[in-house]
């Protein structure tokens, strides 16, 4: 037997049951079944009984004799019941499917041991298909025993619990010729470590509660040294081999809009994340840097300053964003900027008529053009730059790596990489997600921005809140109500949406009102919007098409009615339309009275802080690493053991370990790292999933 024996020729398995298992779990040979980790364990030397049965318990052992069998008929549906006996009480047992082989096999007035989860209808207990062992035959080992994933189409063929424990306790015995180990001594020392095949043996069946422990910590750590060691090892390559144009000057451009131009004074974290990226762009090797800042950091600044590091070094610089309404407030925002310089800006969407594209092609192509403000039309064939030096990606993980090749193939010399997110990603993501970046972080506001206070209300406190925005209207600020979307169901959140809009205009009679939502043309969306900026509009009704791309520094009130159907980032990036301006900015989420525990949660976070990373930790809690990403992303997240969430010590141990040994010896050729440099080119190599492309 090896590591790539097909399962059909391990011992009780055989072709059927073979393609049964590939088909609903993916296994296809032996290696695949060692990795297949039991979910939870049995200890088996503990027995319940009846009487001490709790609605909360899962899964129990219990000791006692199947008094009576028998098959009961319900219209054309039979089930097989039995009655269970020990001596604190009785329960049912339950088969709705069955064979007439089990009917008979089943020990009537014996002692059995029976296994399974509980069930409780009218405080009455029962146990649908338990397993059941005559005390004869059970074993005497006191090991905890492991539980393996499995489903309904499994069992029904005899696959059951103890099927996968007899073959996995097979394919164990078999470790010492199967498992090599794969970290060198040094690391195994310093971490007290399990060897790789007492590793394998403890996390299928454990010796007891801490060499499970021991082994599942060793598999955490596995699953997180290689993934780090694969990211860093393709930044080590990136340095050392992605050629890029150097920008080593700092000239007029930069410093006659820093002097004279620049609105405000930059944050000390703005000043800190251009110092870094200043530094990546001297060096001739392309700049790989991702821009993590909250909503209203001031990133299009940072963005705008750089783009004049590229043009005082002779080169143009092209801005990407997921949405047209998104790359129309980029390009407004920069070319307000710019407004008194002699630099060049245009836009390019799907919008852009065909006489403009011409005019806009050309300059691009005679270099007239410095500043090109986009969305997925920037990636046309037909788009072509005199000296793309530098591309910045907003919300990357709304483009497909394809997509983004093309930005990259447009300069004989790859462009500078610019990659900027305001969904503040968990540190424990970035650490691991983004471990071939530059991670940089703009995680103070521009000066003089006043905190948000977020408030709960419920549905009875309507007229109060209506009161408030009546006052704050009264002081000449304008007010957004926001009504939630669900893409299932268009037609009621259309109707939501106009009763929201009625409503609100039967409560504010005396003001204008403008409604926004994703149905409208893209001219129609502009206008609404313009008409609300320009203050004509005191009152806006919206879906979240307002999540991003909204900047009215007036706006001071943002209500977000049935807030509970909200996600956690989806509230924050809503929450950041308002505090735009000098003045104190609130939002007030709105919930029906019934919440579900998340929701309660989702509610509290909000109210109790307005810091995006911490945020977005409660955010990973709830709904997993996978989602917050959006689906580039999430594929990745396919570890067995690790938990982004709770394993950021392991993630962080692993990632000082990984920069401590290529630091040393970045080729891995030591003897000592020959060991990790071996197991990686066979495991990993070609594996990751990622491009070298951010």
């Amino acid at each position: 037997m090896t590591l790539e024996t097909p399962i059909e020729f391990v011992k009780g398995i055989g072709s059927d049951r073979a393609k049964l298992i590939k088909n609903v779990l993916g296994i296809s040979i032996v290696e695949d079944f060692l990795n297949f980790y039991p979910i939870r364990y049995l200890d088996k030397s503990k027995i319940f009984t009846v009487s001490t049965l709790q609605e909360s318990t899962i899964e129990v052992q219990l000791k006692g004799k199947i008094t009576s069998v028998q098959e009961i008929q319900t219209g054309k549906t039979k089930r097989l019941s039995a009655k269970f006996n020990d001596h604190t009480g009785t329960m049912d047992l339950v088969w709705f499917q069955y064979s007439k082989w089990l009917k008979e096999q089943i020990p009537i007035n014996r002692e059995v041991y029976i296994f399974g989860k509980i069930n409780v209808f009218n405080n009455q207990f029962s146990m649908p298909h338990p397993e059941i062992e005559a005390e004869e035959n059970k074993e005497t080992e006191t090991r905890l025993k492991p539980i393996y994933p499995s489903s309904e189409k499994l069992s029904k063929r005899g696959l059951n619990q103890k099927f996968f424990q007899n073959i996995l306790r097979n394919i164990c015995k078999e470790i010492p010729n199967l498992i090599q180990e794969n970290l060198p001594e040094y690391m195994i020392r310093h971490y007290q470590f399990l060897s790789r095949q007492h590793t394998f043996l403890n996390i299928h069946f454990p010796k007891d509660q801490q060499h499970f422990e021991k082994a599942d910590n060793r598999l955490r750590f596995e699953e997180s040294f290689f993934f780090q060691l694969g990211y860093a090892l393709k930044k080590l390559h990136h340095k050392t081999q992605s050629i890029g144009n150097p920008f080593p000057i700092v000239g007029d451009y930069f410093t006659g809009f820093y002097e004279n131009h620049l609105p405000f004074e930059l944050t000390n974290a703005q000043k800190r994340v251009l110092k870094e990226i200043r530094i990546d762009m001297k060096k001739p090797i392309q700049m790989n840097r991702l821009l993590q800042g909250d909503v209203g950091s001031g990133k299009t600044m940072v963005a705008l300053l750089t783009m004049l590091i590229a043009l005082d070094n002779g080169f143009q610089s092209c801005l990407m964003a997921p949405t047209e309404i998104l790359a129309q407030q980029h390009y407004n925002g920069i070319k307000d900027l710019l407004k008194d310089t002699e630099v060049k800006v245009s836009l390019l969407t799907g919008s852009v008529k065909a006489s403009a594209r011409k005019i806009l092609h050309e300059e691009l192509e005679n270099g007239e053009l410095s500043i090109l403000v986009g969305t997925h039309a920037v990636l046309e064939d037909k788009v072509k730059f005199k000296n793309l030096g530098l591309a910045i990606i907003d919300e990357q993980h709304r483009f497909g790596v394809a997509q983004r090749a093309k930005l990259w193939a447009k300069n004989k010399i790859p462009p500078h990489i610019l990659v900027m997110t305001a969904t503040p990603i968990p540190r424990t993501l970035a650490m691991s997600f983004y471990s071939d970046l530059d991670v940089s972080v703009i995680d103070e506001l521009p000066i003089g921005r006043k905190p948000i206070i977020t408030a709960h209300r419920r549905e009875k406190d309507q007229a109060y809140v209506y009161h408030f925005c009546h006052e704050e209207i009264r002081k000449g600020r304008q007010i957004y109500f926001v009504y939630p979307l669900i893409e299932e169901s268009e037609t009621l959140d259309y109707k939501n949406l106009m009763e929201g809009l009625e409503n609100v205009m039967d409560n504010f009679s005396n003001y204008n009102v403008t409604m926004l939502h994703g149905k409208m043309k893209p001219d129609e969306k502009d206008a609404a919007m313009n008409y609300f900026a320009s203050g004509k509009s005191q009152i806006m009704v919206a879906t979240t098409v307002i999540e991003v791309g909204v900047n009215v520094p007036n706006a001071s009130v943002m209500v977000i009615e049935s807030s509970e159907r909200f996600g956690l980032s989806q509230l924050h990036q809503l929450r950041g339309r308002v505090g735009r301006g000098a003045e104190q900015s609130y939002c007030i989420l709105m919930t029906s009275d019934k919440l579900s525990s998340d929701s309660r949660t989702r509610i509290k976070t909000m109210v109790e802080t307005n810091d995006g990373f911490k945020i977005s930790e409660v955010d990973m809690q709830l709904r997993g690493p996978g989602d917050i990403l959006g689906t580039q992303q999430s594929g990745v997240v396919d570890f067995k053991r690790l938990d982004l969430v709770n394993d950021a010590p392991i993630i962080k141990a692993t990632k000082k370990m990984v920069e401590k040994i290529l630091e040393a010896d970045p080729h891995l050729s030591r003897p000592e790292n020959m060991i990790i440099k071996n197991y990686y080119l066979q495991n990993y190599k070609g594996k990751n999933k990622w491009s070298k492309i951010s």
